[in-house]
């Protein structure tokens, strides 16, 4: 355990080890001119998601060894580094932070240990947030207790984000309880670490003991219940945040509500949430609520509403995910002419669709029995828009088929299936088919493909044993029965929801 007494306990000469080298010779002078720090910072600060332009003035940093320079002003160049290690801690390649730190010590020239400060630290830690930097961010900690930062509110709540990302639960809490003073920021990193690793209940825990809840606090343990699957839970926290606390929820603490609204499935609550959302004005201008009421009216069962939604919404505000919202929302209720005029409406607005698109059309064709059309929409999808179709398209396809009773197709598309993304979950779909259609000869074959995958999957025989009983063969329907006993194949019993 890396507790804060441990992590002080650390030697001064591991702490060298890891953040020091040998000294690092003054640039040649071929080297470029380097320019003042502050004209640097002026465009870091400026155009600080600009990954290319961070590259460039750290290469430019280090190929005019531009802090072996001391007329520099020193502050100036500190919140040039701190910058550089902010944009690279927030982007992409966070562990290139870690490269920079680590060269601007090696190079013992403006900086040395205690003239870093406390936005230094805060941002290392947050670049070494992630499961691979776990060696340097324990070192980090003990380099915190060297220069005095231990109790200081921005680096402790840096590391307690550090240590929750990492799934250190124990380490994040001993170094939260620890904290002499504890900021809305720190309360909120906390939680958000606790859900994260599926401590919802913990999580709450913590949230009660807040002395002031912002309307971040409230969303985070509000999403972490729905995605626990608890969804009245999460309305119940939902009411009483506005009810009992008077907080106004924004429109991500919508957009974390809907889902557990649709896991209910009350149409009311369905058009109390929409209702609250035209008030608040939320409706007009985010496109994500626009694109999640879509969601949730087809999951509560309300086509009709769907439908005013695509009528109304302008073309210029409808984008990829409305579509395709409203295309999936048709599909779960059965209407598969319905899912592909919407599709082809969005074609004909000069939308490029996704993998999802294509995903939510196919499962419409196969549940709307349109087969033809079906298949023509896998082969637009690979010839004209040249995606790689993966397991669930060709799973739709030879559902589609399979429903059709086209079970030689369907066989053929799975048999022609890359091997590296073939599955046994396909061929049971296909065995299905057969079930349904009593079709032995095919079913034989895709219950002995089916078994060179996986053996020990009850279910598998039994579907094969209900086909051959379909056609009278009650002699080999009892003797793969009999097989199930004999190899000890497992079988989920059946159970209701209800």
């Amino acid at each position: 355990m890396v507790g804060s007494e441990a992590v002080a306990a650390i030697s001064t000469n591991t702490i060298s080890h890891h953040f020091s080298s040998p000294e690092i010779a003054p640039p040649p002078s071929s080297s470029p001119k380097p320019k003042h720090p502050q004209h640097l910072l002026s465009l870091l600060l400026k155009h600080p998601s600009q990954p290319q332009l961070l590259q460039q003035i750290h290469s430019h940093i280090i190929t005019s060894g531009l802090f072996h320079y001391p007329f520099h002003n020193t502050s100036t160049s500190l919140l040039l580094l701190n910058n550089v290690i902010r944009c690279y801690s927030h982007g992409p390649f966070p562990h290139q932070a870690l490269h920079f730190f680590r060269y601007t010590l090696h190079s013992h020239a403006l900086f040395t240990y205690p003239s870093l400060d406390t936005f230094s630290f805060a941002f290392l830690s947050h670049a070494s947030a992630n499961p691979d930097c776990t060696h340097f961010g324990t070192q980090l900690h003990a380099l915190v207790f060297k220069v005095g930062y231990q109790f200081h509110v921005y680096v402790q709540t840096g590391l307690l984000r550090m240590y929750s990302s990492w799934g250190l639960l124990v380490e994040a809490a001993q170094e939260f309880y620890q904290m002499p003073r504890r900021s809305l920021v720190t309360w909120n990193v906390f939680i958000t670490g606790l859900i994260q690793w599926g401590e919802v209940e913990l999580a709450f825990s913590v949230f009660n003991q807040m002395p002031a809840r912002s309307v971040v606090s409230w969303t985070l343990v509000i999403d972490g219940y729905t995605r626990r699957n608890q969804p009245m839970k999460a309305l119940t926290l939902f009411r009483e945040m506005i009810e009992v606390d008077g907080i106004e929820p924004t429109q991500v603490t919508l957009l974390t509500i809907f889902p557990a609204i649709a896991n209910i499935g009350c149409i009311k609550i369905c058009q109390s949430a929409h209702g609250y959302a035209e008030k608040r004005g939320f409706n007009a201008f985010d496109i994500r609520i626009t694109n999640a009421l879509i969601d949730l009216y087809a999951k509560c069962g309300c086509i009709a509403s769907v439908n005013r939604f695509l009528q109304e919404l302008p073309d210029q505000r409808k984008n990829l995910v409305s579509w395709t919202s409203a295309i999936s929302g048709f599909a779960m209720n059965g209407m598969g002419k319905k899912a592909l005029e919407s599709f082809e409406s969005m074609e004909k607005a000069g939308l490029r669709p996704n993998r999802v698109t294509f995903l939510s059309v196919l499962s419409a064709c196969s549940h709307g029995g349109l087969v033809q059309e079906g298949l023509n929409i896998f082969v637009k999808m690979v010839k004209d828009y040249q995606l790689v179709p993966d397991i669930k398209h060709y799973g739709c396809v030879i559902d589609m088929l399979g429903r059709a009773g086209r079970l030689e197709e369907a066989e053929k598309v799975a048999s022609r299936l890359p091997h590296e993304i073939a599955n046994a979950v396909l061929w049971r779909t296909l065995l299905g088919a057969c079930s349904v259609h009593n079709n032995v000869e095919i079913g034989e074959r895709v219950t002995r493909k089916i078994l060179e995958m996986e053996r020990g999957h009850g279910g598998d025989y039994v579907l094969m044993s209900n086909i051959l009983v379909g056609v009278g063969r009650f002699k080999d329907a009892q003797r793969l029965r009999d097989m199930i006993d004999k190899r000890i194949v497992f079988k989920l019993p059946g159970y209701s929801i209800v």
